[in-house]
Protein backbone atom coordinates (compact mmCIF):
# COMPACT_ATOMS: atom_id res chain seq x y z
CA UNK A 1 0.00 0.00 0.00
CA UNK A 2 1.26 3.12 -1.10
CA UNK A 3 1.85 5.97 1.56
CA UNK A 4 -0.62 9.01 1.40
CA UNK A 5 1.09 12.29 0.85
CA UNK A 6 0.84 15.06 3.75
CA UNK A 7 1.14 19.10 3.71
CA UNK A 8 0.90 20.29 7.12
CA UNK A 9 -0.41 23.80 7.48
CA UNK A 10 1.51 26.15 10.34
CA UNK A 11 1.62 29.91 11.34
CA UNK A 12 4.08 29.26 14.51
CA UNK A 13 6.75 27.11 15.85
CA UNK A 14 4.65 23.73 14.44
CA UNK A 15 4.99 21.35 17.80
CA UNK A 16 2.67 19.20 16.26
CA UNK A 17 4.18 19.38 12.82
CA UNK A 18 7.26 17.95 14.28
CA UNK A 19 5.21 15.47 15.77
CA UNK A 20 3.92 14.46 12.44
CA UNK A 21 7.42 14.55 11.13
CA UNK A 22 8.44 12.14 13.15
CA UNK A 23 5.97 10.04 13.00
CA UNK A 24 6.30 9.79 9.26
CA UNK A 25 9.74 8.50 9.63
CA UNK A 26 9.10 5.18 10.73
CA UNK A 27 8.59 2.54 7.40
CA UNK A 28 5.79 1.31 8.56
CA UNK A 29 4.12 4.66 8.94
CA UNK A 30 0.78 5.11 6.31
CA UNK A 31 1.58 8.65 5.41
CA UNK A 32 4.70 10.57 4.20
CA UNK A 33 4.87 14.58 4.98
CA UNK A 34 5.93 16.02 1.62
CA UNK A 35 5.86 19.62 2.53
CA UNK A 36 4.88 22.30 4.80
CA UNK A 37 3.21 25.71 4.38
CA UNK A 38 3.37 28.74 6.60
CA UNK A 39 0.63 32.15 6.02
CA UNK A 40 3.72 33.53 7.87
CA UNK A 41 7.38 34.37 6.61
CA UNK A 42 8.92 34.53 10.02
CA UNK A 43 7.27 31.26 11.50
CA UNK A 44 9.77 29.70 13.28
CA UNK A 45 8.74 26.05 12.34
CA UNK A 46 9.66 26.73 8.74
CA UNK A 47 13.24 26.36 10.01
CA UNK A 48 12.63 23.42 12.14
CA UNK A 49 11.12 21.54 9.11
CA UNK A 50 13.96 22.68 6.72
CA UNK A 51 16.17 20.96 9.24
CA UNK A 52 14.30 18.10 8.81
CA UNK A 53 14.45 17.69 5.56
CA UNK A 54 10.99 18.51 4.68
CA UNK A 55 9.83 21.29 1.61
CA UNK A 56 9.04 24.37 2.79
CA UNK A 57 6.97 27.35 0.95
CA UNK A 58 5.18 30.53 2.08
CA UNK A 59 2.26 31.99 1.16
CA UNK A 60 1.59 34.96 2.83
CA UNK A 61 -2.10 36.00 4.00
CA UNK A 62 -1.30 39.37 5.04
CA UNK A 63 -2.78 42.10 2.77
CA UNK A 64 -4.60 39.21 1.00
CA UNK A 65 -8.24 38.63 0.99
CA UNK A 66 -9.41 34.84 2.61
CA UNK A 67 -10.39 33.92 -0.99
CA UNK A 68 -7.60 35.03 -3.02
CA UNK A 69 -5.10 33.53 0.12
CA UNK A 70 -6.62 30.15 -0.77
CA UNK A 71 -6.18 30.13 -4.34
CA UNK A 72 -2.82 30.61 -3.03
CA UNK A 73 -2.79 27.95 -0.89
CA UNK A 74 -4.71 25.52 -2.97
CA UNK A 75 -1.97 25.95 -6.07
CA UNK A 76 1.12 25.57 -3.33
CA UNK A 77 -0.76 21.78 -1.83
CA UNK A 78 -1.44 21.07 -5.39
CA UNK A 79 2.37 21.41 -6.33
CA UNK A 80 3.08 19.27 -3.13
CA UNK A 81 0.84 16.62 -4.63
CA UNK A 82 -0.69 16.11 -0.83
CA UNK A 83 -3.48 13.50 -0.57
CA UNK A 84 -4.40 15.00 2.89
CA UNK A 85 -4.08 18.47 4.48
CA UNK A 86 -2.94 18.60 8.34
CA UNK A 87 -3.24 21.70 10.16
CA UNK A 88 -1.25 22.29 13.04
CA UNK A 89 -1.88 25.76 14.35
CA UNK A 90 -2.59 27.46 11.43
CA UNK A 91 -3.94 30.75 12.73
CA UNK A 92 -5.94 31.52 9.47
CA UNK A 93 -9.42 30.99 8.64
CA UNK A 94 -10.17 29.36 5.07
CA UNK A 95 -11.99 29.91 2.72
CA UNK A 96 -15.40 27.95 2.85
CA UNK A 97 -14.69 26.65 -1.12
CA UNK A 98 -11.21 25.77 0.09
CA UNK A 99 -12.95 23.52 3.30
CA UNK A 100 -15.16 21.82 0.63
CA UNK A 101 -12.72 21.21 -2.14
CA UNK A 102 -10.80 19.19 0.28
CA UNK A 103 -13.61 17.75 2.44
CA UNK A 104 -12.85 14.28 4.12
CA UNK A 105 -9.00 15.15 3.47
CA UNK A 106 -8.51 18.51 5.80
CA UNK A 107 -8.13 17.36 9.65
CA UNK A 108 -7.14 19.76 12.27
CA UNK A 109 -6.08 19.36 16.38
CA UNK A 110 -8.06 21.45 18.66
CA UNK A 111 -6.80 22.14 21.96
CA UNK A 112 -9.91 21.18 24.11
CA UNK A 113 -12.49 17.68 24.10
CA UNK A 114 -14.93 19.52 21.29
CA UNK A 115 -17.60 20.36 21.07
CA UNK A 116 -16.57 22.00 24.76
CA UNK A 117 -14.50 25.21 24.50
CA UNK A 118 -14.44 26.01 20.65
CA UNK A 119 -12.39 28.59 19.25
CA UNK A 120 -9.76 30.78 21.32
CA UNK A 121 -7.77 30.65 24.58
CA UNK A 122 -9.69 26.71 25.50
CA UNK A 123 -7.97 26.32 28.26
CA UNK A 124 -9.01 29.46 29.99
CA UNK A 125 -12.61 28.50 28.72
CA UNK A 126 -12.02 25.02 30.69
CA UNK A 127 -10.72 26.48 33.92
CA UNK A 128 -13.76 29.18 33.99
CA UNK A 129 -15.71 26.43 33.70
CA UNK A 130 -14.33 24.37 36.04
CA UNK A 131 -14.13 21.04 34.31
CA UNK A 132 -11.63 18.09 36.12
CA UNK A 133 -11.21 16.54 32.78
CA UNK A 134 -10.05 18.50 29.80
CA UNK A 135 -7.94 17.66 26.17
CA UNK A 136 -7.50 17.77 22.77
CA UNK A 137 -9.62 16.38 19.49
CA UNK A 138 -8.10 15.55 15.86
CA UNK A 139 -11.44 16.61 13.90
CA UNK A 140 -12.06 16.81 10.11
CA UNK A 141 -12.44 20.64 9.13
CA UNK A 142 -15.59 21.90 8.07
CA UNK A 143 -16.89 25.58 7.30
CA UNK A 144 -18.00 25.90 10.70
CA UNK A 145 -14.87 26.62 13.09
CA UNK A 146 -13.76 23.85 15.63
CA UNK A 147 -17.52 21.53 14.87
CA UNK A 148 -16.25 19.36 11.95
CA UNK A 149 -16.69 15.00 12.32
CA UNK A 150 -14.36 14.04 15.57
CA UNK A 151 -12.21 11.28 14.83
CA UNK A 152 -9.81 11.09 17.73
CA UNK A 153 -9.83 12.56 21.35
CA UNK A 154 -7.75 12.51 24.24
CA UNK A 155 -8.20 13.42 27.77
CA UNK A 156 -6.12 14.93 30.40
CA UNK A 157 -6.96 15.74 34.30
CA UNK A 158 -7.47 19.56 35.29
CA UNK A 159 -5.33 19.85 38.57
CA UNK A 160 -6.96 21.85 40.85
CA UNK A 161 -3.37 23.95 41.24
CA UNK A 162 -2.94 24.40 37.19
CA UNK A 163 -3.23 27.62 35.60
CA UNK A 164 -3.96 28.10 31.80
CA UNK A 165 0.10 27.67 31.49
CA UNK A 166 0.39 23.98 33.65
CA UNK A 167 -2.72 22.61 31.93
CA UNK A 168 -1.74 23.79 28.53
CA UNK A 169 1.81 21.89 28.28
CA UNK A 170 -0.30 18.82 29.93
CA UNK A 171 -2.66 19.30 27.15
CA UNK A 172 0.23 19.66 24.11
CA UNK A 173 2.04 16.88 25.49
CA UNK A 174 -1.68 14.62 24.87
CA UNK A 175 -1.49 16.38 21.74
CA UNK A 176 1.89 15.06 20.18
CA UNK A 177 0.81 11.59 20.55
CA UNK A 178 -2.87 11.85 19.53
CA UNK A 179 -2.26 14.08 15.86
CA UNK A 180 0.40 11.32 14.52
CA UNK A 181 -2.25 8.45 15.55
CA UNK A 182 -5.37 10.19 14.15
CA UNK A 183 -3.23 11.00 11.02
CA UNK A 184 -2.29 7.06 10.64
CA UNK A 185 -6.17 5.98 10.71
CA UNK A 186 -7.17 8.35 7.79
CA UNK A 187 -4.32 7.57 6.02
CA UNK A 188 -4.32 3.90 6.57
CA UNK A 189 -8.25 4.33 5.75
CA UNK A 190 -9.23 3.10 9.42
CA UNK A 191 -11.53 6.59 9.34
CA UNK A 192 -13.40 9.16 6.79
CA UNK A 193 -16.05 11.32 6.28
CA UNK A 194 -19.13 10.42 4.95
CA UNK A 195 -22.47 12.25 5.02
CA UNK A 196 -21.07 14.80 7.55
CA UNK A 197 -19.85 12.20 10.50
CA UNK A 198 -16.83 10.10 10.64
CA UNK A 199 -17.64 6.89 9.70
CA UNK A 200 -14.77 3.94 11.13
CA UNK A 201 -13.57 1.06 9.66
CA UNK A 202 -10.95 -0.52 7.13
CA UNK A 203 -11.71 0.43 3.51
CA UNK A 204 -11.46 -1.86 0.81
CA UNK A 205 -11.04 0.16 -2.64
CA UNK A 206 -12.21 -1.37 -5.79
CA UNK A 207 -13.16 -0.47 -9.47
CA UNK A 208 -16.90 -0.41 -10.05
CA UNK A 209 -18.33 0.96 -13.26
CA UNK A 210 -15.48 2.62 -14.23
CA UNK A 211 -14.94 4.89 -11.03
CA UNK A 212 -12.76 3.99 -7.91
CA UNK A 213 -15.37 3.23 -4.77
CA UNK A 214 -14.94 2.18 -1.16
CA UNK A 215 -16.96 0.35 1.26
CA UNK A 216 -16.13 -0.99 5.19
CA UNK A 217 -14.12 -4.31 5.22
CA UNK A 218 -16.99 -6.65 6.67
CA UNK A 219 -14.51 -7.03 9.88
CA UNK A 220 -13.72 -3.03 10.50
CA UNK A 221 -11.42 -2.42 13.32
CA UNK A 222 -12.31 0.29 15.76
CA UNK A 223 -9.90 -0.94 18.96
CA UNK A 224 -7.55 1.99 17.97
CA UNK A 225 -9.88 4.67 18.63
CA UNK A 226 -11.69 3.15 21.64
CA UNK A 227 -8.12 2.65 22.87
CA UNK A 228 -6.56 6.07 21.96
CA UNK A 229 -10.02 7.81 24.11
CA UNK A 230 -9.14 6.15 27.02
CA UNK A 231 -5.31 7.45 26.74
CA UNK A 232 -4.64 9.64 29.68
CA UNK A 233 -0.91 10.87 30.06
Amino acid sequence: MSRKRVVILISGRGSNMSALIEAAKSPDYPAEIAGVISNRADAKGLAVAAAKGVATVVVESKGQTREAHAAQLEKAIAGMKADIVCLAGYMRLLDEKFVKRFEGRLINIHPSLLPLFKGTHPHQQALAAGVRVHGCTVHFVTPEVDSGPIIAQSAVPVRLSDDEDSLGIRVLSAEHRLYPDALAMLASGKVRMEGGKAVFGDFIEREHDGATVSSPSPRPEVTDLESLARRTP
